[in-house]
């Protein structure tokens, strides 16, 4: 196993996501720079706010003041390039004894130290604090932590940027494996005793490097107990509620890890930063970038009910970008990619990626307009029978009939009323033919239409009635406008 260093403790500087879920992340390589030697080992990362300086720990150093095995706080500033430069020690930070950075909070007042300052080598192990003063760090002083016995030589802690919650990783009560990992809050200026993070987290192997989320809701941390890629690899699991509560630790992927040692993972804006020894006997500092993620978007085109008060509407999606797999939710409930069977109305998709990015796009789905019943009335001459489509107002009668079917109108039934007057009809023997032959001769005239249009089995012909009406004949028939209005075809659709 790669040397685990006595501790970690980072402040978180930003959060990618609520959830802390990584869309991908670029190839990593060790940080740009000379802060990396050929023969020390660089690790533990910690930024200021502004990431313009970067806090390190260097080991193997034969020039430190402790000899080769003695672990100083180095510091390093960004180069205008990106990179960091030539690091230099915090001279009045470091002593004979191992000396590490945990932390610095929001406002870089206060640095949070690995307590090695009481001049004992066998000091009890803990937490001290230095303020800044004039660009200079003050002699740190000690943090109470009660009940906290740390035994052995592997423990660590994270500070978070609020100063009021300490993560530490050792071999306290109740531990699993190796190192589990415990929380500390502060309440009223005053620490309480370390507890538990529970079962969830911990594991039989080895639980160290915590880092925290600046929304405090996700856990960074390295394990050899949960499986993984190699020795010891870096994990995230998220709070559920209190500090003992998390989900299900989730591998960071084989771009984080190696077959070799991971961990002191933190991260800055978009960069993450971690140590490994993945290319070597001895650890460096590699960077990462977290790749942007394209934008979710959703296309949707409704296909419009064919019938009044039909309900054969669609609506067809189409997602694009963002980070499979998606989820559907569409206003009438529905969570399919597309719907169907649908009315007249509006409807809108939000659509869901993998990361939580969200689109929407809403689509009006119409219908035909309500059909309209038409109707019409012919005046006949005397002994006249005969009306075809193939002109006038039958024809112009049947081909609003043949629009309305054409355009959703799924049947419909012509009734037929017939009259004839009371005058004299030689040529039919009684007006009470000549009513029956108008009304048969329209029916076979329509029937044949809608027959020849192939829609015979949408329209039905019925003759509701055949009358004679109107004056006594008075031997008169010259005078046409009396007779003349008893003497007509009226069809009615319905």
């Amino acid at each position: 196993m790669k040397q685990k260093f006595f501790m970690l403790g980072l402040i978180g500087l930003t959060s990618f996501s609520s959830n802390a879920q990584f869309w991908d992340i670029s190839e990593p390589k060790r940080l740009p720079g000379s802060v990396n030697t050929i023969t020390g080992e660089e690790s533990i990362p910690v930024f200021s706010k502004d990431s313009s300086i970067l806090y390190f720990v260097r080991t193997f150093d034969p020039s430190a003041a402790g000899g080769e095995y003695d672990q100083d706080i180095w510091f390093s500033k960004r180069e205008k390039d990106g990179s960091y430069g030539e690091g230099k020690r915090v001279v009045e930070l470091n002593n004979k004894y191992n000396n590490a950075v945990i932390g610095l909070n929001k406002a870089g007042t206060a640095m949070y130290l690995l307590d090695a300052y009481d001049g004992k080598k066998d000091q009890v192990k803990g937490i001290a604090v230095s303020m800044n003063k004039n660009g200079k760090w003050e002699k740190p002083t000690r943090i109470d932590i009660p009940t906290l016995d740390i035994e052995g030589s592997y423990y660590g802690f994270h500070v978070n940027e609020k100063e009021d919650v300490i993560i530490i990783s050792y071999a306290g009560p109740g531990t699993l494996g190796q190192e589990d990992l415990y929380v500390s809050t502060k309440t009223n200026g005053v620490w309480s005793s370390p507890v538990h993070m529970g079962n969830s987290l911990n594991s039989s192997g080895f639980e160290i490097s915590p880092f925290l989320s600046k929304n405090q809701d996700t856990l960074y941390f390295s394990s050899n107990g949960h499986g993984g890629y190699g020795d010891a690899d870096i994990f995230y699991s998220v709070k559920n509620g209190s500090w003992t509560n998390w989900s299900t630790p989730k591998n960071l992927g084989a771009k984080i890890n190696s077959p070799k040692f991971d961990a002191y993972f933190t991260h800055s804006g978009n960069q993450l930063y971690w140590s490994s020894n993945r290319d070597g006997e001895r650890s460096d500092i590699y960077l990462a970038y977290v790749l942007t993620p394209p934008p979710v978007e959703i296309a949707c085109k409704g296909t419009n009910v064919t019938v009044f008060n039909g309900n054969d509407g669609k609506v067809d999606a189409t997602p694009n970008g963002g980070v499979p797999p998606y989820t559907f939710k569409w206003s009438n409930g529905a969570t399919s990619e597309d719907i169907a069977g649908e009315m007249k109305g509006e409807y809108t998709i939000t659509i869901t990626d993998a990361i939580g990015q969200t689109a929407t796009c809403k689509s009006l789905i119409t219908e035909p307009l309500a059909p309209q019943d038409l109707a019409m009335k012919h005046f006949f001459d005397y002994n006249a029978d005969k009306l075809t489509v193939s002109s006038g107002e039958l024809k112009n009668f049947a081909e609003q009939i043949k629009s309305q079917l054409n355009n959703g109108r799924s049947n419909l039934t012509i009734n037929v009323y017939s009259s004839a007057s009371r005058v004299p009809t030689r040529t039919f023997g009684s007006n009470e033919k000549l009513a029956k032959s108008r009304a048969n001769r329209i029916k076979e005239e329509l029937d044949q239409y809608f027959e020849n249009e192939g829609m015979k089995s949408k329209v039905s012909v019925n003759i509701v009635s055949t009358i004679v009406q109107g004056p006594k004949y008075d031997k008169d028939f010259e005078d046409q406008q009396k007779y003349r209005e008893f003497q007509y075809i009226e069809l009615k659709t319905e």
